[in-house]
């Protein structure tokens, strides 16, 4: 496998051409992908497929104008058809983006990772396998197992001209329980930017399908959640997804410039509580979202969004630091060549506390334990949310009791964020993907066991 996608000759013409108008900036953003996908559903493996795709996005920007054309040719001659394309919007009125589908670097050398289906389909047959052993009552079992592979390049007229390559890998389970409650769902997964060989070396992937399958039976003697305004107490890694959804989005510098963010023109305000230091973090270890440099060619670095409770900062890209004179943050990430970067997050987290988790719940007479949530919604404009659990329990006179039907908790970010008055010393993330305008992102969340001293909790029992 070739360390170079495009020969520099190739890219240096590309850039020239691009410039060749009186553009502000342009940009070579060369992509190859590789993927392995199978799954089982009902012991029967139902995928084996793999994917591989490449080619070439251009951005020409003019002002506030940017001009856009992709192809999956990465010969030179429809690269510059890709400029050419791009560079067009230059005369064309109102419209900000052209979509044109056509037909050595500072980085690394790749790697060149074979995938065993047959092995693959034996994992996926022990996974479906210790679930079902987990207890007669398991109805069903939908197992998944991932690994892709992602060659970046990227090159532009202000000289960078970077490389990279990212390994992503997943396992995951899926338990269906039936009772005399019906049909209950416990899910688990491991993910990390590694080869799925390197992933199976950190992560025992039995305990992947336990997981999945005890959550379940344990689901199926679940009571009503409580309704009303009660301390929530969320445990650790599992709640990172709440400021990812809360918080995170109304950081990112696109919801900020528009004014479309309840944190627009805070800067240096008190927006938490004392307790709250929020980061996001490209360069964390092997986590979800983690990655050497961004999709404009910038290094992943941490950026610290909020400072105990104060607000010092949102996350950057080239277009939004450009307009408002501010540092790039490493924060610029597309889907894929067919897209154009915007501000995303990576690796989004609270830091820990010094509390011990046991004495957080020791010290809540009455609330509800989230052990796990499931996904959610934001407006960022107000901040206001929703998020689903997967698994709760009661806590009852400081213990933890009686698990809870799946519900939901609703609040307002900014509100939620000053409420925090626990936070313990146990983090820990979680892996996740992240969707915005059409795109979808590897993303990882985490935070150490916490307490928000009022949420609305969104069950069918009297609170």
């Amino acid at each position: 496998m070739s360390s170079q996608l495009i020969e520099r000759n190739v890219i240096d013409r590309a850039i020239s051409e691009a410039m060749a108008q009186g553009a502000d900036f342009a940009e070579v953003f060369a992509e190859d992908s590789r993927s392995s996908v199978a799954s089982l559903d009902d012991s029967i493996v139902d995928e084996l497929s793999a994917g591989h795709s490449r080619g070439v996005g251009i951005r020409i920007v003019y002002g506030e104008t940017t001009g856009f054309a992709h192809t999956s040719d990465l010969s030179e001659k429809s690269i510059l058809e890709a400029v050419r394309a791009a560079r067009a919007v230059r005369n064309v009125g109102e419209s900000k983006v052209i979509d044109q589908v056509g037909t050595s670097p500072k980085g690394i050398e790749p790697r060149d990772v074979k995938i065993d289906k047959q092995r693959q389909v034996e994992l996926l047959r022990r996974l479906d396998a210790v679930a079902r052993d987990q207890g007669d009552q398991i109805a069903q079992v939908v197992a998944g197992i991932g690994q892709s592979q992602r060659r970046i390049l990227v090159a532009n007229s202000n000289g960078l001209f970077v490389s990279d390559e990212q390994f992503r890998s997943r396992i995951s389970v899926s338990a269906v329980a039936k009772g005399d409650t019906g049909l209950q769902t416990g899910y688990h997964t491991a993910a990390l930017t590694l080869t799925l060989d390197e992933l199976m070396d950190r992560v025992n992937i039995e305990d992947v399908a336990i997981e999945a399958a005890l959550l379940a039976l344990l689901k199926l003697d679940a009571k009503p959640a409580p309704s009303g305004a009660l301390p929530v107490v969320i445990k650790g890694g599992s709640g990172g997804i709440l400021f990812h959804e809360a918080c995170g989005h109304g950081l990112e510098a696109d919801h900020i410039v528009k004014g479309a963010s309840v944190y627009a023109n805070r800067l240096g305000e008190k927006v938490a509580s004392d307790l709250v230091t929020l980061v996001d973090d490209g360069t964390v270890g092997s986590e979800w979202g983690t990655y050497r440099y961004d999709d404009e060619g910038n290094p992943a670095q941490t950026n610290v969004l909020i400072q105990d409770g104060v607000l010092v900062d949102y996350m950057w890209d080239r277009n939004r630091s450009v307009k408002e004179n501010h540092e790039v943050s490493g924060n610029g990430r597309r889907q894929s060549y067919k897209h154009l970067p915007m501000v995303r997050m990576t690796n989004t987290f609270m830091l820990a506390g010094a509390d011990q988790p046991e004495d957080i719940i020791a010290d809540t007479p009455n609330g509800i334990y989230v052990a796990k949530l499931s996904g959610g919604q934001v407006n960022t404009t107000t901040g206001d949310f929703v998020f689903g659990t997967s698994e709760a329990y009661l806590i009852e006179n400081g213990r933890i009791t009686a698990p809870l039907r799946d519900t939901n908790l609703i609040g307002n970010g900014p509100e939620i964020l000053s409420l925090i008055d626990a936070v313990g010393n146990d983090f820990s993330m979680t892996p996740g993907t992240c969707g915005k305008a059409g795109q979808s992102v590897p993303v990882g969340c985490g935070q150490a066991t916490l307490r928000v001293s009022s949420m609305t909790v969104g069950g069918t029992a009297d609170a």
